[in-house]
């Protein structure tokens, strides 16, 4: 049994940084591909980044790139979401997620296990 908790969110001003961190308890964490999405009063739940099993590649979305670095650890059963010049629309409460085969990554319903997320408030 996979289980994923986060922790890092908190309150910040614009402009300041927050580095969300995940961690994963079951088998094989180096199999799973990770990712983290994002859920905002009054909007879908949206992706954010995605990093593959190797920490080689990652993907954005559009207004995150350039701010947001996703990475991991797999020595540590671990993976991150580094967050600069963060904006008021980046508030949000924040989920990460694993999954060993997703074929649309921007899709919430095709990850396999989530954590049960963390509050990040941008706000001056």
């Amino acid at each position: 049994q996979v289980h994923l908790v986060e922790s890092g969110g908190g309150l910040v001003q614009p402009g300041s940084s927050l580095r969300l961190s995940c961690t994963f308890s079951g088998p094989s964490f180096s199999n799973y591909i990770t990712t983290w999405f994002r859920w905002a009063p009054g909007l879908e739940r949206e992706f954010v980044a995605a990093i593959d099993w190797s920490g080689r590649n990652s993907y954005y979305r559009e207004s995150v790139e350039g701010r947001f670095t996703i990475s991991r650890d797999n020595a540590k059963n671990a993976f991150y979401l580094q967050m600069n010049s963060l904006k008021p629309e980046d508030t949000a409460v924040y989920y990460c997620g694993a999954g060993l085969k997703v074929n649309n990554l921007r899709v919430a319903s095709e990850w396999d296990y989530w954590g049960q997320g963390t509050q990040v408030t941008v706000s001056s």
